[in-house]
């Protein structure tokens, strides 16, 4: 009843604001419980030590410290972002096949008391996905261009009914009428995804029904946004919105690791 979970969502090699957050509301423990909503690694230039930190919480506590899949835990994307660069920089080749093979074997969903789903992304292409429906999905492997596992790491809810061509060109969006169907077919109470900026931290939208949160401030050194947690609470489930700013760190820019394509994207 008066058990909290922690959730956090994008940190993106972004370590010092990690930090921060285990500063403002504790180390992990089994009385401090967390979870992770994807996107460790890639864009911040401290992915290695964000990721061993969280792997390091997840030996510590495997039963109260949770880590699921983002769509930047992939080859393709730790290609172009940065984290394949900067494992090599600092480890070896080898090292990022070890952490690509980790990456496979994290979970894509949570759920909370049977009542609170958590996924990267977000909902599906198509109506009729059940709770069953994700357990059954083999998940070691580089996720496909579509269907229920490309949809968990990559859809974003959209403020107009239906379904439309998502902007980042993979997956969808998906409106309220879709999450509302979702949470009404599987008993659910409201999902909690991330894989957006929002300038403070978090975003309530379908009616309460979706939530994002986005545990990344100024992001990338340029966005100028707030970053946030959530705490869920055992008695009923709402919501608490922690809101935080960025902190300092060392000189080493946004994306220094990243492919050479993509850092002339980012100028």
């Amino acid at each position: 009843e008066t058990e909290k979970i922690t959730i956090c969502g994008d940190t993106h090699g972004q370590f010092y604001d990690l930090l921060n957050i285990f500063k403002l509301n504790g180390l992990p423990s089994e009385s401090n419980p967390y979870l992770f909503n994807g996107d460790f690694v890639d864009r911040g230039s401290f992915s290695v030590e964000v990721i061993l930190t969280l792997f390091g919480f997840k030996l510590l506590y495997p039963n109260d410290f949770h880590l699921l899949r983002g769509n930047h835990e992939t080859d393709n994307m730790n290609q172009m972002y940065g984290f394949e660069g900067e494992v090599k920089a600092k480890y070896t080749a080898q090292m990022f096949q070890l952490f690509s093979e980790v990456f496979q074997w994290l979970p894509l969903a949570q759920c909370i008391n049977n009542k609170v789903l958590i996924m990267h992304g977000g909902l599906f292409s198509e109506d009729g996905i059940t709770l069953d429906d994700l357990r059954k999905i083999e998940r070691n492997r580089q996720p496909p261009d579509s269907g229920p596992m490309c949809d968990l790491l990559w859809s974003d809810p959209q403020p107009q009914s239906g379904r439309s061509i998502s902007k980042r060109g993979v997956s969808c969006q998906f409106g309220p009428d879709v999450t509302e169907r979702f949470l009404e077919q599987n008993k659910l109470d409201y999902i909690v995804r991330s894989h957006e900026v929002k300038a403070e931290g978090y975003e309530v939208t379908h009616s309460g029904k979706c939530v994002t949160v986005f545990s990344a401030p100024n992001y990338c050194d340029q966005m100028g946004n707030k970053g946030a947690y959530i705490h869920l609470r055992g008695a009923d489930l709402k919501p608490e919105f922690h809101q935080f700013t960025a902190v300092p760190h060392p000189n080493v820019k946004p994306m220094a690791y990243a492919n050479t394509l993509m850092q002339l994207g980012m100028m």
